[in-house]
């Protein structure tokens, strides 16, 4: 899927809404673990449920891979599932370089046929090139995360008091384009989301922690967005655990119908559609 197309879905389901598929054996109605396959069910309703809402899902990695072979059964199922027109992301936060790094692209983009995929980028761009062979695919680097000892590493300032995630944003820009790479910037980072959007003016963010981790829609859309939207805003536990009863799916749809229908009004609001 490329740049284009993800705008346009934008423009005409307005919404940027993405749907994390953190799919838990042990948070999913109990009336599913009937089933030969509970993850794939799981995952099916909620699909169902909100693929008119969302542009894209975002299934991690480590909720089917701690699975086994079961497990990727489910997410091939889960991937196959999916509208075509929905990008599908990978939350997999791979990094590593060589031919080790080439298979991991091809392990996404043609063995499992992933739109994108989250990378850790602090091995350098050695890490990232080889998924960059791939035509309307995408990498989604790490760039500044919302879990509270990103800190330690992300906020190391160099001599010029330039901080280690803006040397990523802005080292990244030489070898690649706003139509291949997207930055993941975290919910509760709102003190620097507009200075970022300074760096990168063009590239998509993905932002993770609306909802159960605390962000504010609004806000983080205001200090975010670009003309094209720009932005990809990822609800997980807030929408696929709203509800555990046998009608689960009906909750599920009410929340991320929420979720939609706040991004239509922000994005009328800055006449984006």
């Amino acid at each position: 899927m490329n740049f284009s197309e993800i705008v346009n879905q934008i423009k005409n389901k307005k919404t940027y809404l993405c749907i994390g598929l953190d799919s838990d054996l042990g948070k999913i109605p109990k009336h599913l673990l009937e089933f030969d396959d509970p993850i794939y069910e799981f995952n099916k309703r909620i699909i169902d449920a909100t693929k008119d809402l969302v542009i894209a899902y975002k299934p991690n990695l480590a909720f089917y891979e701690s699975q086994g072979s079961k497990g990727l059964v489910s997410l091939e199922k889960t991937l196959n599932y999916i509208p075509s027109n929905i990008l599908k992301i990978a939350d997999a936060k791979r990094g590593d370089i060589g031919n080790t790094s080439k298979m991991y692209a091809k392990t996404f983009f043609e063995t499992f046929n992933f739109d994108a995929v989250t990378l850790s980028p602090y091995m350098g761009k050695d890490s990232s090139l080889p998924y960059l062979e791939f035509k309307d695919k995408w990498i989604i680097l790490l760039a500044l995360t919302s879990n509270k000892s990103s800190v330690d590493i992300q906020y190391f300032k160099d001599s010029n008091r330039k901080n280690l995630y803006e040397h990523v944003l802005s080292d990244s820009l030489s070898w690649s384009s706003k139509d291949n790479t997207m930055f993941v910037v975290g919910a509760n980072r709102m003190d620097e989301l507009a200075s970022i959007r300074k760096i990168v003016p063009n590239n998509f963010l993905l932002i993770p922690g609306v909802g159960t981790q605390g962000g504010d829609l609004k806000s983080i859309s205001l200090n975010s967005l670009n003309n094209n939207c720009g932005i990809i805003v990822n609800v997980s536990r807030d929408i696929i655990y709203s509800d555990t009863s046998d009608l689960f799916e009906e909750k599920v749809r009410i929340k991320a119908l929420k979720y939609k229908e706040e991004m239509e009004k922000i994005l009328i609001e800055r006449n984006l559609i």
